[in-house]
């Protein structure tokens, strides 16, 4: 069970993984309930929540035109991704007893103390954190955690940086584009992180693509550069290419014809 998420990953029907991965979480959080420490079912249902939560869930409520069930959506996203957090810190924690105290505290000391094999929990707990508090707006509470999911994803990328053909570094093209460098943000190492993603990915990969566009592209106001970006993401043999890939790309190019109907509203000119 612990391993059922893959099976989703070559599925070409998004909308039959989006119905069936309520209950297959549910199904996964039952047995956990048996099974409380098992770290194949932590790591099962931090990716999961997190993964249903932004393709699915938030996507949503980003294309979602009445203001109230945006906003409804948007906070749904939140809950669950902080569950996923939840999953993930858990996971860890059964691994380095004591990690969650001293993250809190010392956040490189605590990620210094994980492993490779703690790579897919770091990624993922990193991951689903980072997009929750992106989503709480100013939220200093939880602003303040930025640092420490930032020292879990740079540990993972230390220790891997090819997990799952450039996810890692994927992540950082929008943590470094997405900030104005007075907070730490860099054009620079995003566009490099950007390209080092889209050389592990080999081409069969077209999330970083949307990512780039979404981020750099759109801080930059090139608009050029967005629609070339998001145009190569969209001509993609999503279905015919890269089954491994084949769900992960067809929810990339969902996200990529809604941000091509923003265009106007993304850029000034």
């Amino acid at each position: 069970m612990s391993s059922g998420g893959q099976i989703f990953s070559a599925d070409d029907d998004p909308e039959l993984v989006r119905e069936a991965a309520p209950f297959a979480l549910k199904a996964e959080e039952y047995v956990l309930a048996q099974e409380p420490a098992h770290r194949g079912l932590l790591l099962s249902l931090v990716r999961g929540f997190a993964q249903y939560a932004s393709a699915f869930v938030l996507q949503d409520a980003l294309e979602e035109t009445d203001r109230e069930r945006g906003d409804a959506g948007r906070e749904r996203s939140k809950r669950l991704l902080l569950r996923a957090k939840g999953y993930g810190m858990r996971g860890l924690e059964a691994a380095h007893p004591g990690f969650g105290k001293r993250l809190g505290t010392d956040p490189k000391g605590a990620a210094a103390t994980a492993g490779r094999e703690d790579v897919p929990l770091l990624f993922w707990t990193a991951a689903s954190w980072s997009l929750a508090i992106s989503l709480s707006g100013a939220d200093p509470s939880m602003l303040a955690d930025l640092p420490r999911c930032e020292s879990l994803m740079r540990r993972a990328l230390a220790l891997q940086e090819d997990y799952d053909h450039g996810a890692i570094h994927e992540y950082f093209v929008a943590f470094e584009g997405g900030r104005p460098e007075a907070m730490g943000g860099s054009l620079a190492e995003a566009k490099r992180h950007f390209e080092r993603a889209m050389e592990l990915g080999g081409g069969r990969k077209i999330s970083p693509l949307v990512t780039f566009a979404e981020t750099v592209s759109v801080r930059t106001q090139d608009r050029q550069e967005f629609l070339g970006l998001l145009s190569r993401a969209l001509a993609f043999d999503a279905r015919g290419v890269a089954p491994e890939f084949r769900l992960a790309n067809l929810l990339a190019q969902r996200k990529a014809r809604w941000l091509m109907g923003r265009v106007d509203e993304l850029f000034l000119e």
